[in-house]
């Protein structure tokens, strides 16, 4: 979640637009690649009499897009086209939901757009993106009749139901399962540090969360020296100036540093492999004070909300390092809360793999909603 997250874009915004609709314009390029439909997907149509819409997952590097229909209350929104952009290389986001149409044969009417950022008078802010989007221009732009706007992790927690336990490796497993269900907290390392919680009820709730702009805890020796490398005294430092991508590099860079080295790994993707691989030193530290950190956070948002759901880490980059996190300090760190471990001992902890949830969960929301707010 950005650091610029508000309550305006929290609750979901939208941005209609009047007018006759039409055809939307020829972009003048065709589709990087044929649009992808997952196999068993129904052909293009309108499901229950709702028509087929757009669903959009933004971050600061990926932008994933879905034609989206009604489907079964049991396997949620049914995704009938899907596809994965990279934001940087594309003029804007109206010309990544061009390049998306382009491949297929309908202009649905409405786009559910979940994003990292704040909407302030007509715009998202967001310092992650590489370009704007102004919800009311894009929807003019693209003669669609509105724009849904939601936080991406509030998106991806509206999926919670519909991921899939069985694939998703577990990290620690509860010694017993809760009688009822429980809140669940989705968080999810990547450009920044997203997280929200999903609460049971009829219908149950989800609320968005700034838990990565927590101060950030670090225990007494080598995180407290590590924390001193990056951050003046008596300043705030945020859990997600470590636990997030860019967060990988500053640690690693700074311990560089410290240590009178020339970094050799210029991106996070880098310093994670070299420190798998066991080839950099300062990587290996900064992946395990990663694990650290992250395993302790997650303690103390499953402690916050009474987690009995479960914990669920979302991402790529986490399902990329499974394996790693599962061998580090992580479990122990998120157990290790005094008085409060035994009923740490009874939550989940799993990886799950970002994937189209982001699209699912926008969905979700949206039919979930009110016909009118």
């Amino acid at each position: 979640m950005d650091r610029h997250e508000t309550t305006s874009a929290r609750a979901g915004a939208v941005w209609p637009v009047d007018g006759a609709l039409g055809a939307l314009p020829a972009s003048g390029r065709g589709p990087e690649r044929p649009v992808e439909a997952p196999d068993g997907v129904p052909a293009l149509s309108a499901v229950a009499g709702r028509a087929p819409f757009l669903a959009a997952d933004v971050g600061g590097t990926h932008a994933r897009l879905a034609l989206m229909a009604p489907g079964t209350r049991a396997g949620g929104p049914a995704v009938q086209a899907y596809r994965i952009f990279r934001c940087g290389e594309h003029a804007s986001f109206a010309a990544i939901v061009r390049a998306f149409l382009d491949g297929l044969g309908t202009r649905p009417r409405q786009l559910v757009l979940a994003c990292t950022g704040c909407a302030h008078e007509g715009v998202l802010i967001n310092e992650s993106l590489p370009w704007r989007i102004e919800p009311a221009a894009l929807a003019a732009e693209l003669r669609l009749e509105q724009v849904h706007l939601l936080n991406d992790f509030v998106a991806l927690t509206h999926a919670a139901p519909y991921i899939d336990t069985v694939r998703s490796p577990l990290l620690h497993a509860p010694e017993r399962a809760a009688s009822t269900p429980g809140p669940i907290v989705v968080v999810g390392p990547g450009t920044g540090l997203g997280a929200a919680v999903r609460l049971p009820g009829s219908p149950p709730v989800v609320l968005p969360s700034e838990a990565g702009q927590m101060q950030l805890a670090a225990r007494v020796g080598r995180e407290q020296d590590v924390m001193r490398l990056l951050a003046a005294r008596d300043t705030h430092l945020s859990y997600e100036a470590v636990l997030s991508g860019p967060g990988v590099l500053r640690v690693y860079e700074a311990l560089c540093r410290e240590q009178g080295k020339v970094p050799s790994c210029a991106e996070p993707a880098a310093v994670t492999a070299a420190a798998i691989a066991g080839s950099d030193a300062c990587a290996k530290e900064t992946l395990d004070l990663f694990c650290g950190w992250l395993g302790s956070f997650a303690g103390d948002l499953a402690m916050l909300y009474q987690a009995t759901g479960g914990i669920y880490l979302a991402g790529g980059f986490l399902s990329r390092i499974a394996s790693y996190v599962r061998a580090s300090s992580f479990v122990e760190r998120f157990l290790d809360k005094g008085v409060m471990r035994p009923f740490l001992h009874n939550v989940p902890v799993r990886v799950v793999d970002h994937g189209q949830l982001g699209v699912i969960g926008a969905a979700s929301w949206f039919l979930d909603r009110p016909a009118v707010q």
